[in-house]
């Protein structure tokens, strides 16, 4: 691994491991979640892959992730390739979009969001 990918990470780590996220990708899968959080609580991750401090935030929160013994469904929600669900989110649930950004959803209502280093497992 050379000096640079030690530093800012392989391109091909940008994208969260799938075991651990449910994509939203269409209005639908956005529905699906919805749906869910009428089960479980429903954490909404909005994640720039562009953004160093989005990258630095996620990771973090995967490491809570893993030892998590919650019962939580998460979700996560590229923002550069489909901002219009992050639009349609933020219309939603009244939540002024931020990246990165998390969002708790619990019976169908936003009860909770936080953005950058304010995103926390710990807190919801």
């Amino acid at each position: 691994m050379g000096f640079l990918d030690q530093i800012f990470g392989k391109k091909e780590e940008q994208a969260p491991r799938k075991s651990l996220w449910k994509n939203i990708e269409t209005q639908k899968d956005l529905d699906l979640a919805v749906e869910k959080s009428f089960q479980h609580k429903v954490l909404i991750f909005k994640h720039s892959t562009r953004c160093f401090i989005s990258k630095t935030v996620l990771k973090s929160f995967e490491k809570q992730m893993q030892n998590s013994h919650q019962d939580l469904a998460y979700y996560f929600l590229d923002l550069l390739a489909h901002r219009d669900i992050s639009n349609q989110i933020e219309d939603r649930f009244s939540v002024t979009h931020q990246s990165p950004q998390l969002i708790v959803l619990e019976h169908g209502k936003a009860v909770y969001n936080a953005s950058h280093q304010s995103i926390d497992l710990d807190k919801i």
